[in-house]
């Protein structure tokens, strides 16, 4: 091959006469990272289904996609589908919805290396095997008769990189995936990619909106912009002397900092003491004492009126199991959580009065509404947790100032979600907690979906909102870069367990626990550079 690997020469690409694509060119050499980077709808994940074969049938293509010297355009449907899994592999963003829940792991790597090879099933097992190995999940410890659901998030995302690399492609696609996992499997995931890249020999073409992410792991960066690329050179250099202003833009808002109003000198206003929660583990034999885990040890912490607290960790430390306790919908084993003296779960069930005080934003909003119903019904859903909810006019009222508050228009109210954009749909879900005016509202992941510059705007409007409406939120997230901006303490949690807290800057710039250390250099950081000099 005396080429590049990979060749995309003006690449164009319509869908009924709209543009998706326009003249794209790149190219990706034998062991190297070349990152694709821009905001949703940017055309990433369009170039990247260029390049495997998987646009649908009716777009107009034009340019060259060259492969290995191979013209990709001019094969079949049934060549492609070789090439796919064979000099093609492709990891997406969510390993869970890549996987099928009724295998085994063994046997959906080793599906590819059947389809694609003339070999028995005994030799695809070994083969899936030493793949499995090969990407940090060794048989002594993860059996190939192991089902996706029980694997953690980082652990399904191996699987799907064993897959992709089984039959050891030439090009490797990765589309954010990250973009779901904790800061320390994120590491984990990005230094095996770099690895595999390196050893393999193969090309990897890496897809995220996040420039931190591939600061320190792309050879070269590529930022697209309404399906053009804006710019793109060796890594260093488009930081030092990056020149179009969307580049630009995407560095400041991966670096942005929420302008939170002054932290409040106030009472408690949510009280966790001492609050464990155990789960019923299978007894061993039928007349043996029923085991249990414990989920959560024995938590304490305080969150004042209008103070923004943060709350990091990997994920199955507890986080949600804790999430979940606060908000009432589930029992403690032990311990006490109050809201202004009241308890948010008493005698056997959740407590109506409390929990009306207390809303959440879940990471995403799309899942979270009924797409058939209007905004204004969606919004007002918390209504049901009054005694006297509002009707007619004010009812209208609370809706067109929900509204107004997270920036939309109260025209909005007769609108559907699939109108909205995602940084749009987080507003809306902001909106419905902020209807009934609650006193606290949990965050879990919000932002970790959106685009950097959708995330700069909400995390402004989540300032503002505290601001104006004296606000105090737990705001739950894996972006210990995010965290810093929006919180005035963190508390960070291992094993159930709180192991450090006190204030962001303080516990940032300091860590006293090893573990807090660890998730601080695991963290992605831009480098401190910049298109001014900086």
């Amino acid at each position: 091959m005396t080429g590049p690997l990979l060749d995309i020469r003006d690449l164009s690409v319509a869908i009924k006469g709209t543009q998706i694509l326009r003249d794209v060119s790149l190219k990706i050499e034998e062991g190297e990272i070349v990152a694709l980077t821009g905001e949703s709808g940017s055309g990433k994940s369009m170039t990247a289904l260029a390049t495997i074969g998987l646009l649908p049938q009716s777009v107009e293509v034009s340019g060259h996609l060259v492969l290995d010297g191979q013209d990709l355009g001019t094969l079949s449907e049934r060549q492609l589908c070789d090439i796919r899994g064979r000099a093609i592999g492709m990891v997406f963003q969510e390993p869970m919805t890549a996987l099928n829940p009724v295998q085994t792991i063994g046997a959906q790597v080793a599906e590819t290396i059947l389809i694609h090879t003339k070999t028995t099933r005994k030799e695809a097992e070994i083969r899936a095997r030493t793949v499995l190995e090969r990407v940090g999940l060794p048989a002594d410890r993860f059996p190939l008769g192991r089902y996706p659901h029980e694997l953690s998030g980082g652990q399904r995302q191996r699987v799907v990189i064993a897959m992709a690399i089984a039959l050891r492609p030439r090009l490797l696609i990765a589309d954010e995936p990250t973009t779901a996992l904790d800061v320390t499997t994120q590491a984990q995931i990005l230094e095996l990619l770099r690895d595999l890249t390196r050893t393999e020999g193969m090309g990897l073409m890496m897809i995220t909106h996040d420039l931190a992410v591939v600061s320190d792991l792309a050879d070269r960066i590529a930022v697209m912009k309404n399906g053009e690329i804006v710019e793109q050179a060796p890594t260093r250099q488009l930081f030092e002397q990056m020149s179009h202003p969307y580049t630009k833009a995407l560095f400041e808002a991966s670096q942005h900092q929420a302008d939170l109003p002054q932290a409040q000198c106030a009472p408690p206003l949510l009280r966790v003491q001492d609050v464990a929660r155990d789960y019923p583990l299978p007894r061993r034999h039928p007349f043996a004492k029923r085991p249990y885990f414990r989920a959560v040890k024995g938590v304490r912490f305080d969150i004042n009126h209008g103070e923004r607290v943060g709350l990091v960790g990997e994920s199955g430390c507890g986080k949600s199991t804790l999430t979940r306790a606060i908000l009432g919908l589930d029992p403690v084993s032990a311990g006490q959580i109050t809201l202004d003296g009241d308890p948010v779960y008493s005698s056997g069930q959740p407590n109506p009065m409390v929990q009306r005080q207390i809303q959440v934003v879940f990471q995403d909003p799309y899942g979270s509404f009924n797409p058939r119903h209007t905004v204004a019904r969606l919004i007002t859903e918390p209504f049901h947790l009054l005694p006297d909810p509002p009707q007619g006019a004010a009812r209208s009222d609370a809706i067109a100032e929900a509204l107004t508050a997270v920036g939309l228009s109260p025209d909005d109210a007769a609108k559907y979600p699939h109108a909205f954009s995602g940084g749009q749909r987080q507003r809306l879900a902001i909106a419905r907690a902020l209807i009934i005016k609650p006193k606290l509202i949990v965050f879990d992941e919000a932002v970790s979906a959106l685009d950097v510059r959708v995330r700069a705007q909400i995390l402004d409007l989540m300032a503002d909102l505290s601001r104006h409406y004296g606000l105090a939120y737990l705001f739950i997230s894996h972006d210990l870069g995010v965290v810093r901006s929006i919180t005035d303490r963190v508390l960070v949690m291992q094993h159930g367990a709180i192991v450090e807290q006190g204030k962001t800057a303080e516990v940032f710039e300091h860590p006293n626990h090893p573990y807090t250390r660890a998730l601080m250099d695991a963290a992605p950081k831009l480098p401190r550079i910049g298109g001014n000099g900086a």
